[in-house]
C-alpha cells in the first residue's frame, strides 16, 4: 500500500517549522487480480453506466474478494475516455476505485490508447499510420494514429496524465499497465495493403533520420554503410524493398523500430510521472516476444530486453491454450516462455499481465478447456520464477467480438466455476506469503543460453532462409536442461558483458552466424577469465551490417579456438560422435584446419573427420561444434539429449539431488526470511519423489502451503520423500532461523 502525506499536511507542517513525519514503508503486496472493469464489456470496451451499475459492480467485487483475490485489473481506453478534445469521461474508473476500496481490493489500471477518438484524426490529418507505398490507414477507433506526430503524441500523453490524476487520488489504486502487448501498430491488419510495414509517415521518417545521425554520426558514414550518395539528411528515407546490394539499411530500420517502441513506452511512463511518482508503472508483452516475435516482424518488432528499461516492471501475457488444440503449448514450451520472461527482467521480477483463465475462442475455433489444475501449475510456475503480480484474463468471458464466449474465469451468467475457486485459493496462499515471496529470488542458474535478437535480420528484406532458426535453437537447448531440472538463463546478445557472464559456469551460443565486435569481445573475455564457452557452427559468419568475416570463426575467434573453417557442407542431418554419445545436427557440417596443436578434437563425423574442437584460452576453455544441435533438438526432440550430459560434465554443472518415478519439475527460491521449494507434477500420474536440497542452515519451520502440512526440519538440508499426485503442485516454505 502506498502511503502519502497530502500537500496540505506537508504545507502545514512546514509552516509550523516541523519536519514532515517519516512515511511508513509500504506493506509488501503481491497483486493477484482478475480482469474486470464493471459489467461484462470485453477489454478494451467500456460498459455504459446505468442506475443498476453500482450495485451490480459491488456484488461482483464482493464475490471477487470472497474468492480470495486481492486486486482487480480494470481498464480505461482513449476513445471512450476523451471523446472530444479535453473532455474526459473517467466515471467508470472513479466508480471502480471507490467500490474496490469499499471491498478491500486494490486496483491495477490498464490504459488503452490503441483505440483513439476520431477528433485526433480530424485535427491531425497527417497523423495516420502510413505503409511503405504511402497508403494511409484510416482509423476505425483502432489502430489509432502514429505517436511520432507531435500533436498526436501530446494528446495521447495528455490522456495518460489525466488517468494518473484520477487513479493516484484513490487509496485503492496500486499500479498502471501502460501498454498491453506493445507493437508499432496494434489491433489492425489491413488486408487491402498486402505485406504492409509501418510507419512511413513523415514524422516517423524524421525520427528515423535523427536515430541514424546518433548512430552513424555523419552523412558520409551513412552513405558508406548503406551504399548511397545522399547529399542532405532530408533525402534519407527508410528502405521500402530489398535489393541485391547491402541490406544494412533494412537492419538499421528494423533496429530503429525496436528502439522506437521502447522509447514510446518510456514516453507513456514519463506522462504518468508528471503527476504520480509513487505507484508502479508496468507493461507486458504477448507470450514473451523473444520466443515468438522477431525484429524483422513488420508490425511487432519489439525487443523485450529494451522495453524493461522503460518501466518498473515489464512482463508478459500467457496463453498456453490460445485457440485450436493443435496450437496448445507442450510442457517444454510453457517452461521456455516462463524462463524467458524471467530472463528478460532478471532479479527485478516481472508482472504476468494476462494469464489465460478460460478456453480460447477465435471466431468459430474453440480451444481445449482450462482446468483448475492448469491454473495451479501456470500460477505457481510463474511465482517460482520471480513473478511479482498475476492477472487472470478475464473474470467474465468475452461478451463480444471474435473471442466471444472465451477466456473467462467464471461463466457469462455470473455463476462460479471450479477453476475460479481454485485460482482464488491460490491467490490467498500467495497473499498470505507475500512478504517472503517478494523478498526471494529464483535459484541462480549456472548455465546461460545466449539469445541474439539480431540473427533474424540476416538476409535482409528478402529473408533467404528461416528467420526462426535462432528461436528453435534456443528452445532446443532449453529443453535439454529443463528435462534435467537444471535452471537456464537467457542473456540478450545485445547486453553481453564479461563481468556479468562470469557468474555462469557454462555459456552456450546457439546459431551464432551473426555476431558483433562487442558480443565477440565480451564472450572472449568471459573465456579468458575462466568461463566455459560452447558455440555452434560458423560463429561470426556475418556482422550487424550483413558483412562476411574473412576467417571463420570470425572476430579473431579462430585464434581463441585454434582452428579455422576450410569447407562447410549444407546438410539436413549429420551424426555427431562424441565419445560414446551419438546425436544429430542440422544445417551445416563444418570442417576445419587446426591452427594450434592445443586445439583438441572432442567429436567427429561418421567419416572420422573432426566435428568439434576444444581449446584452453586464458583461464577458461572454448568448444566449437560444426553443426546446429539445438535447432535439431527442437525440430525432432530427443529425450534426455546426450549433448546436455556432455556439457554438464565438461563445465561441472551442479545436478539436483532428485529422484522421481515420473518427471517432476523442481524450482527453488531463496530469500532473507525464507526459502521456497516448488515441485510441479505436470503429468497425469502420481510421482514418488525423493529430494535433498542443501541449505546454509537448518530451517526453523517447514510448511507445505498447498496442503497446509508441516514437516520436521532435519539439519542443514531439506529432505523430502513424498507422493506428488498428478497435475498438482507442492510448495514448501522453509523459514530461516
Amino acid at each position: 500500500m502506498n502511503t502519502r502525506l497530502t500537500l496540505s499536511v506537508v504545507a502545514t507542517l512546514l509552516a509550523l517549522g516541523a519536519a514532515p513525519a517519516p512515511q511508513a514503508a509500504p506493506e509488501p503486496f503481491f497483486p493477484v487480480a482478475v480482469w474486470y472493469s464493471g459489467g461484462k464489456a470485453r477489454a478494451p470496451m467500456i460498459a455504459p453506466l446505468d442506475a443498476g451499475s453500482e450495485q451490480a459492480w459491488r456484488n461482483d467485487l464482493r464475490t471477487i474478494k470472497g474468492l480470495g483475490f486481492n486486486t482487480v485489473r480494470t481498464w480505461v481506453e482513449w476513445s471512450h475516455g476523451e471523446p472530444r478534445e479535453g473532455e474526459y469521461h473517467l466515471e467508470n474508473l472513479d466508480l471502480m476505485l471507490r467500490l474496490a476500496e469499499e471491498a478491500g481490493l486494490k486496483v491495477l489500471v490498464q490504459v488503452y490508447v490503441d483505440s483513439a477518438p476520431d477528433w485526433v484524426g480530424r485535427k491531425y490529418p497527417d497523423g495516420h499510420f502510413t505503409t511503405q507505398d504511402g497508403t494511409q490507414i484510416k482509423s476505425q477507433a483502432a489502430p489509432g494514429y502514429c505517436v511520432d506526430h507531435p500533436g498526436v503524441r501530446e494528446a495521447l500523453h495528455g490522456f495518460f496524465t489525466e488517468v494518473a490524476r484520477h487513479a493516484s487520488a484513490s487509496p485503492a489504486f496500486y499500479a498502471y499497465d501502460l501498454w498491453s502487448e506493445p507493437a508499432v501498430m496494434n489491433w489492425a491488419l489491413p488486408a487491402y495493403v498486402p505485406n504492409a510495414q509501418f510507419c512511413y509517415c513523415p514524422h516517423t521518417q524524421a525520427r528515423f533520420r535523427k536515430w541514424l545521425q546518433e548512430k552513424h554520426g555523419t552523412l558520409d558514414a551513412l552513405n558508406r554503410a548503406w551504399y548511397r550518395t545522399y547529399t542532405d539528411w532530408e533525402q534519407v528515407e527508410p528502405p521500402r524493398f530489398g535489393t541485391i546490394l547491402t541490406y544494412a539499411d533494412f537492419m538499421d530500420w528494423r533496429l530503429f523500430i525496436g528502439d522506437k517502441i521502447a522509447g514510446d513506452l518510456k514516453g507513456r511512463a514519463d506522462a504518468v510521472r508528471r503527476v504520480d511518482r509513487s505507484n508502479p508503472v508496468t507493461s507486458h508483452a504477448p507470450n514473451p516476444s523473444p520466443v515468438f516475435r522477431t525484429l524483422a516482424d513488420a508490425m511487432d518488432a519489439s525487443d523485450d530486453y529494451l522495453m524493461k528499461h522503460a518501466v518498473d516492471f515489464f512482463g508478459t501475457s500467457f496463453y498456453p491454450k490460445l485457440t485450436s488444440p493443435d496450437r496448445d503449448f507442450p510442457l517444454e514450451r510453457r517452461a521456455l516462455v516462463m524462463d524467458m520472461v524471467r530472463a528478460v527482467t532478471g532479479d527485478r521480477g516481472f508482472y504476468v499481465g494476462e494469464l489465460q483463465a478460460g478456453y480460447g475462442v477465435h471466431g468459430v475455433i474453440a480451444g481445449n478447456p482450462i482446468t483448475g489444475a492448469d491454473l495451479d501449475l501456470y500460477t505457481w510456475g510463474m511465482v517460482s520464477r520471480g513473478a511479482r503480480a498475476i492477472s487472470y484474463y478475464a473474470y467474465y468471458p468475452m461478451s463480444t467480438g471474435y473471442e466471444a464466449g472465451g477466456y473467462g474465469l467464471i461463466n457469462l451468467d455470473g455463476t462460479l466455476t471450479e477453476r475460479s475457486r481454485r485460482a482464488g485459493t491460490t491467490a490467498r496462499l500467495i497473499d498470505a506469503n507475500a512478504a517472503a515471496l517478494l523478498s526471494s529470488r529464483p535459484q541462480p542458474a549456472e548455465v546461460a543460453v545466449v539469445f541474439n535478437p539480431l540473427v533474424p535480420l540476416l538476409g535482409g528484406e528478402q529473408a533467404y532462409g528461416d528467420r526462426r532458426s535462432i528461436h528453435r535453437a534456443v528452445a532446443g537447448y532449453h529443453r535439454m536442461f529443463f528435462e534435467r531440472n537444471i535452471p537456464v538463463e537467457f542473456p540478450s546478445a545485445r547486453e553481453l558483458d564479461a563481468a556479468a557472464l562470469a557468474r555462469y559456469k557454462l555459456v552456450i551460443v546457439p546459431y551464432p552466424i551473426l555476431l558483433t565486435a562487442q558480443m565477440a569481445k565480451a564472450l572472449e573475455q568471459y573465456v579468458a577469465g575462466g568461463g566455459r564457452l560452447f558455440v555452434e557452427a560458423r560463429p561470426g559468419w556475418q556482422d550487424e551490417r550483413g558483412h562476411a568475416e574473412p576467417i571463420l570463426p570470425g572476430f579473431g575467434w579462430h585464434e581463441m579456438i585454434g582452428v579455422r573453417e576450410t569447407t562447410v557442407l549444407p546438410v539436413k542431418e549429420v551424426e555427431i560422435r562424441w565419445g560414446d554419445r551419438r546425436f544429430p545436427g542440422t544445417g551445416f557440417a563444418e570442417h576445419f584446419e587446426r591452427l594450434d596443436p592445443g586445439a583438441r578434437v572432442v567429436a567427429t563425423y561418421p567419416d572420422g573427420q573432426p566435428a568439434a574442437y576444444e581449446r584452453e584460452h586464458g583461464k577458461g576453455r572454448a568448444l566449437l561444434l560444426g553443426t546446429f544441435a539445438g535447432e535439431r533438438n527442437q525440430l525432432e526432440p530427443i529425450a534426455m539429449h546426450p549433448l546436455a550430459d556432455a556439457l554438464v560434465d565438461w563445465a561441472e554443472i551442479t545436478r539436483p539431488n532428485l529422484r522421481s518415478t515420473a518427471f517432476v519439475e523442481l524450482r527453488r527460491m531463496t530469500g532473507p526470511s525464507a526459502d521456497f521449494v516448488f515441485l510441479l507434477n505436470h503429468g497425469a500420474a502420481a510421482a514418488e519423489v525423493d529430494l535433498s536440497v542443501p541449505l546454509t542452515a537448518a530451517p526453523s519451520a517447514i510448511r507445505e502451503l498447498v496442503t497446509g502440512k508441516t514437516l520436521r526440519p532435519s539439519g542443514a538440508a531439506f529432505v523430502v520423500k513424498a507422493t506428488i499426485p498428478g497435475e498438482t503442485v507442492r510448495v514448501y516454505r522453509l523459514d530461516r532461523p
